[in-house]
């Protein structure tokens, strides 16, 4: 996975959204934290993973990709917001968790333990499980990114018609 590209990105992405809405100066990392939380509950929600009473099967794939990358977005821009945007990423596509609902309750945990760290050690985790999750949910590295870069464009698109 091309994380330098996927930082860069994102980076140019977050200065543009500051600049166009006169935030330079504001702290948002708590809005981008219960962003990802959000985030995060809407790509469940398209799994279904958690609905033990419901037998509708789980979004379409590309639905859920497209939700996964948002939870990319909002990670990227919180590693850009502590600087950690430069560091060696050494990533295992393997989940230690096999099911997707303990995989959710995990990175629900470790972005909040993230979110009073602050923390390198605490943000790779929470990346590398994301990832992960991503895995648990049959996403490959190359889907991951070419998603990523779609919704990065989507996203630009949105900034230039008021959004």
């Amino acid at each position: 996975m091309q994380l330098e590209k996927l930082f860069r990105m994102q980076r140019g992405l977050d200065l543009h959204i500051e600049e166009k809405h006169g935030l330079q100066n504001e702290d948002l990392f708590d809005r981008k934290v219960l962003a990802l939380l959000v985030e995060l509950g809407e790509l469940a929600n398209e799994t279904r993973c958690f609905k033990f009473w419901s037998i509708r099967p789980s979004s379409e794939k590309s639905v859920i990709l497209e939700e996964f990358v948002d939870g990319i977005h909002f990670i990227l821009s919180l590693g850009i917001e502590c600087g950690f945007q430069n560091l060696d990423y050494k990533l295992e596509a393997k989940p230690s968790i096999e099911s997707t609902t303990e995989q959710f309750l995990l990175i629900y945990q470790e972005i909040n333990k993230f979110k009073d760290s602050k923390n390198v050690m605490d943000f790779k985790t929470l990346l590398q499980s994301y990832l992960q999750l991503g895995s648990l949910l049959g996403i490959s590295y190359e889907e991951m990114e070419k998603a990523y870069f779609t919704k990065n464009e989507v996203n630009y698109q949105r900034q230039q018609n008021n959004y």
